[in-house]
């Protein structure tokens, strides 16, 4: 059921990029103003995440959740009728806030759920939602929006909150584990998982503003470039997505809890990825089917990221603060990272077009493939961060249910 909660976060949070080009000609937008949509959307959604993460760690998981999801859908859903960029820009900011209660509860609720040994495969199979989310947001709304224009698609994203709610209130709740004897205060974190959380940390916003960056703005590059339709872009970005995400969340989900030391594996994975990217930039125009599975060999390498790094971040942090350390992960996440990568891309994507000197449209979409290189260049940046990581917690092992002042000073 979380999985599904999950599937249904990303589907709302990514419907609005499949529909990105009928939203730039009907309000005359730039890339900067498409991107804007979501940095301010992640700047929201990232510190609504502190209170909300706090709340988790000390109320009904459950009543939160549904009350997530009834927000975030029902404004999803007010965004097809906005008339102008502003009232837009409203929806997704109150979408931010309903959505993020998603992760830091759900999250929690696992931690408390599954043992250190099979929290890889656990975190790993919820954050296959990622894929299967973008899959759905990508296939089913640039469809719609192609057959009945981009307001119905909004609608049809926002319909599964009715039975989801619901849904998550007949669920119940597992009871939190109880402090060490001595009360949680007694065990004090080691001074390296501080360490080692910080670099996760910056890890976080270094893929966030990659990944972010390139489902944003990869069906309009596939119309823009490679010529296909809104529908064409969004079937074959949904399905890549979906299928390699799915395999990419799968592979950390059977090795995630075999190795030694999760963070070196994502950080093997996430090198590996930045070849397939740059080699899919590098397909001539016209050539969209394969530079779209190209791509998504590295998108799902990418995915890998999630469930080993989650489960490492679940290591480090205790029961009690497990919501918590997720909204500190998530504040550096997406103000750090995610929050700017649709918005610089587009920035980007926008000057290297006025750049070009080409016919306004030509130059929008040389514009948008050349920013795109930005994509494999994170890739790179984010395997070192990560091994720097894995090298940090090398030096110890995290007991099961750490947690402790330190923590309590920094929350």
């Amino acid at each position: 059921m979380l999985f599904l909660v999950n599937v249904l976060n990303y589907y709302d949070r990514q419907t609005l990029a499949a529909i990105l080009e009928p939203l730039r000609h009907e309000f005359s937008l730039s890339d900067t103003q498409l991107g804007g949509l979501f940095t301010l959307f992640t700047v929201v959604f990232a510190l609504a995440g502190l209170p909300l993460g706090k709340l988790a760690d000390t109320r009904s998981r459950r009543g939160l959740l549904a009350a997530g999801i009834a927000v975030w859908t029902g404004l999803t859903g007010m965004a097809g009728l906005a008339t102008s960029y502003a009232l837009l820009l409203m929806t997704r900011l109150g979408v931010g806030i309903g959505e993020a209660v998603c992760t830091p509860a759900a999250v929690s609720w696992i931690g408390d759920l599954v043992p250190a040994t099979r929290r890889a495969r656990a975190m790993a199979g919820f954050m296959m939602a990622v894929p299967v989310g973008i899959m759905l947001s990508s296939a089913i709304g640039g469809g719609v929006a192609q057959a009945y224009g981009w307001r119905m698609a909004l609608a049809v994203a926002a319909l599964p909150g009715l039975v989801l709610v619901p849904a998550v209130l007949w669920l119940r709740e597992p009871e939190r584990p109880r402090p060490p004897a001595g009360g949680e205060s007694a065990v004090v974190l080691p001074a390296v998982f501080c360490a080692v959380f910080w670099w996760i940390a910056v890890s976080g916003a270094v893929v966030n503003f990659a990944l972010y960056s390139f489902s944003t703005f990869l069906p309009a590059f596939l119309t823009r470039y490679h010529g296909m339709t809104v529908a064409q872009a969004g079937i074959w970005t949904g399905v890549g997505s979906g299928v390699s995400g799915i395999l990419g969340a799968g592979a950390a989900g059977l090795l995630g809890d075999r190795v030694k030391n999760r963070l070196w594996l994502a950080a093997g994975a996430s090198l590996v990825a930045a070849a397939p990217v740059y080699a899919a930039l590098r397909m001539p125009a016209g050539s969209g089917r394969g530079a779209v599975c190209l791509a998504m060999i590295g998108y799902g390498l990418l995915q890998t990221y999630y469930g080993l790094v989650y489960a490492a971040i679940q290591d480090v942090a205790g029961p009690a603060m497990r919501g918590r350390a997720m909204a500190v992960y998530f504040v550096v996440t997406y103000l750090g990272g995610a929050s700017w990568g649709p918005l610089l891309t587009g920035r980007l994507s926008d000057f290297l077009a006025r750049r070009s000197g080409l016919a306004p449209e030509a130059s929008r979409a040389v514009g948008l493939h050349d920013a795109m290189y930005v994509i494999p260049a994170l890739a790179v940046v984010l395997a070192a961060v990560l091994w720097v990581a894995g090298r940090r917690q090398a030096a110890t092992t995290p007991e099961e249910g750490t947690s402790g002042s330190a923590w309590n000073g920094l929350l």
